[in-house]
């Protein structure tokens, strides 16, 4: 009774036009450095410092676009796979030698890169009544959820030095001669996904003028990502509905400097017109180290 339910939920999802409007939350830039901590701090620090704006937005259903998204082009790509969802995701360890493997070579084989590297992998499960337009943390930040803060997981500097520690615990140093680049694999855990959708900006309507970076700090280290501000040449898109069998590919940092996509902001957002009773979305997010020689 549930699958058919939520099976003509989508179907009805499915005939909506190519573009909705929604909510994205949007970065202000202002004279300090934004700081967000992803636990609440025990000494009365506000948990963002950032300034953010809610802005009605036309998000575009790219399954209707009149192109084919590319990944070094838009910045993302859908693919699809018959590589079954992890069904431990609370098990580390399990995820990290079962399901890497396959959705490593999935990527290696979509980009064609010599080698592709899963270096991490975050489970999300957005909790009922979590709002959306946050960095989907609340509490002692153990339970992460949807992100709708608009962002870009690394920086410049960040997404440098996150290569060069990945190849270090291979025994590797960065090479001048060799392109890397970070993409995220990001899949629902059960579909179709009608709560908090991801939003994608096509890399090829950003500028580097519209990422600001910001500290992000963890009980045991800190980080440092982009957020991003509002202009009116973004376009933004998202895939509706996506199942088990789709995988959203994304690029967060490339070294390559031009002639490419570097950079995707993303964020998850609230469709208007969703119904009240849609169960929450729960998903997975790789991060792979793409190497070309």
């Amino acid at each position: 009774m549930e699958a058919q339910r939520m099976n003509h939920l989508s179907s009805s999802f499915a005939r909506h036009e190519a573009a909705m409007r929604a909510h994205l939350s949007f970065h202000v830039p202002g004279a300090e450095r934004p700081r967000h901590y992803m636990y609440q701090p025990e000494d009365g620090s506000p948990q963002d410092s950032g300034q953010y704006e809610i802005r009605a937005m036309t998000i575009l259903d790219a399954r209707r676009a009149d192109f084919e998204p590319e990944l070094d082009r838009q910045g993302f790509r859908l693919l699809r796979t018959d590589t079954a969802v992890p069904n431990q995701v609370d098990d580390g360890d399990w995820v990290a030698a079962t399901y890497y493997p396959p959705m490593a070579e999935m990527a290696r084989r979509a980009t064609g890169a010599d080698r592709a590297l899963v270096f991490d992998h975050q489970a999300r499960r957005r909790e009922p009544g979590q709002i959306t337009a946050g960095f989907g943390r609340q509490g002692d930040g153990s339970r992460p959820g949807a992100v709708g803060r608009l962002h870009n997981d690394y920086s410049e500097a960040s997404g440098r030095a996150r290569v060069a520690a990945v190849l270090a615990r291979q025994g590797e140093r960065m090479s001048p001669h060799s392109r890397y680049a970070i993409v995220n694999l990001w899949r629902p855990l059960r579909g179709p996904v009608l709560d908090a959708p991801l939003a994608l900006c096509d890399a090829s309507t950003l500028s580097v003028l519209d990422l600001n970076p910001a500290e992000v700090r963890y009980r045991e280290r800190a980080g440092e990502i982009y957020l991003t501000r509002h202009t009116a040449r973004q376009r933004w898109y998202y895939y509706p509905a996506m199942t088990p069998d789709e995988v959203l590919i994304f690029k967060q940092y490339d070294t390559q400097l031009s002639g490419t996509a570097r950079f995707t902001p993303h964020g998850a957002f609230d469709p208007l017109a969703l119904p009240a009773d849609v169960a929450p979305r729960h998903s997975i997010e790789l991060r792979v180290l793409l190497i070309h020689h």
